[in-house]
């Protein structure tokens, strides 16, 4: 491979994720607009045209949601694609056919052809720069949605919606999960705003699932669907009954009116069955279009929910001492770790680890979890934008923490601890990723 605009050759796996990373990571690259990732997608022959979306924004728990829909389409019979962001270990996770990670020569193939196709647009002037790594990845995950015939995609936003790279799509379905703070910079400093860019997922005439809100979030929601015609479902008309929450999930009967669904959740936390309920009211509105969607039964919602897997949040890892990865990088995920803690670990001696990157907010996550901690340690994922390990004690005024700068030797810290105490490493999905290498953990 030659200079961002020169002749491109072949290339390898290895080489296709560094040119990527080169290109800067969403935040560093963002510009607002779509026109780059349309003109792209124009060349390549429209890929997403061969596909059909369930598109999903939101704050927090859009990956979970993601996981539960998609498992319960292949659950039904549907040949399924899905896109998801960050990735833990490899870029390859971000992309998966039939719940399967695409290949690293899938990868660089894709690669390859988006990366090409940029260069004689960008020379031609068809667009004004090469895009962005979001841009650029986006565009791959169509192109092998496309090529590889993925019947439904599973789609989540990156970090916004109306102006999100993903918004190129038109989907069946748009849902949104539970809004909060979270990227102000980028989305507006308040809840409405960060609702009405959200809400830019809503297409004409197309319908809507919304999670349980803030009030001034559905607010929000709710006019910008009355003003696209999209008909929305509530998650919240679901209601979790028989709900017995557990220390590794829970199970409960989802019921909307005469509709009685057993679910047993393996994901961790309170929250997920708040997730879980939203995924089952898009799975209802995916079931009453029919056709295909009919497979959409009560036994495929409870075996699809039941094996879904989701790495990276409140997964346990090890036991004797118990190590829970969970990436909570905002004060809502910080919340609903500490709840997590406080239910089921409060006669525990917890240890944590903690990293973080520089656009969050160390005062409101920290009063959510570092006072749970009997053992503190900050430590910085292997990211430019990382906050130091240093930084992070004299933010958080955590005078006691230990600083290691290393997340392999916080790991080798924390798993000296006592078999009877429980090890939480959160923070940064860049941090848990860097772990779950250490730990030869994959998928």
């Amino acid at each position: 491979m030659r200079g961002a605009l020169g002749a491109f050759l072949s290339t390898s796996y290895p080489e296709s994720v560094r040119f990527l990373y080169a290109l800067g990571n969403e935040f560093k690259t963002f510009k607002f607009g779509l026109d780059r990732i349309r003109r792209l997608l124009d060349a390549l022959g429209r890929p997403q045209d061969a596909c059909r979306f369930v598109h999903v924004a939101g704050t927090n728990g859009k990956g979970s949601t993601c996981a539960f829909i998609e498992r319960v389409l292949r659950q039904a019979g549907i040949r399924t694609g899905l896109y998801v962001s960050p990735h833990l270990v490899e870029p390859t996770e971000r992309i998966r056919i039939c719940g399967e990670p695409v290949t690293a020569d899938e990868f660089t193939a894709a690669f390859e052809t988006i990366h090409s196709t940029a260069e004689r647009l960008a020379a031609a002037g068809g667009i004004d720069m090469h895009p962005t790594y979001f841009e650029t990845i986006t565009a791959m995950a169509l192109h092998l949605f496309r090529e590889k015939g993925a019947g439904v995609v599973v789609l989540e936003t990156g970090m916004g919606g109306r102006l999100d790279a993903t918004n190129a799509v038109t989907p069946l379905l748009s849902v949104i999960t539970p809004i909060d703070f979270d990227h102000e910079k980028y989305l507006g400093a308040t809840i409405p705003e960060i609702a009405f860019e959200k809400a830019g997922i809503l297409k004409p005439g197309r319908p809507a699932v919304f999670s349980r809100q803030r009030p001034e979030a559905l607010e929000v929601l709710e006019r910008r669907a009355l003003e696209s015609n999209s008909p929305v479902a509530h998650a919240t008309d679901w209601q979790a009954h028989d709900l017995r929450i557990h220390a590794f999930g829970s199970k409960f009967v989802a019921a909307n009116g005469p509709a009685q669904w057993l679910v047993d959740c393996p994901l961790i936390g309170e929250h997920q069955v708040e997730n879980g309920l939203t995924a089952i009211a898009a799975l209802a509105v995916l079931a009453a279009e029919g056709g295909e969607f009919a497979a959409i039964t009560p036994e495929a919602i409870h075996n699809g929910i039941a094996s879904t897997r989701w790495p990276g949040r409140l997964e346990l890892v090890r036991t004797a001492p118990g190590v829970f990865l969970d990436g909570a990088h905002n004060a809502a995920g910080a919340h609903a770790l500490g709840a997590y803690i406080r239910r089921f670990h409060a006669d525990k001696r917890i240890w944590m680890v903690f990293g973080a990157m520089r656009d969050k907010d160390i005062h409101v996550i920290g009063q959510e979890l570092f006072h749970l901690a009997h053992e503190l340690v900050f430590t910085s994922p292997n990211q430019t934008r990382a906050f130091r390990a240093g930084e992070l004690r004299e933010l958080s005024g955590e005078a006691r923490a230990h600083v290691m700068e290393s997340p392999q030797e916080s790991l080798e810290f924390v798993l000296k601890a006592p078999a009877g105490d429980v090890v939480f490493i959160t923070g940064s999905l860049y941090l848990v990723g860097e772990i779950r290498a250490a730990l030869g953990l994959v998928g």
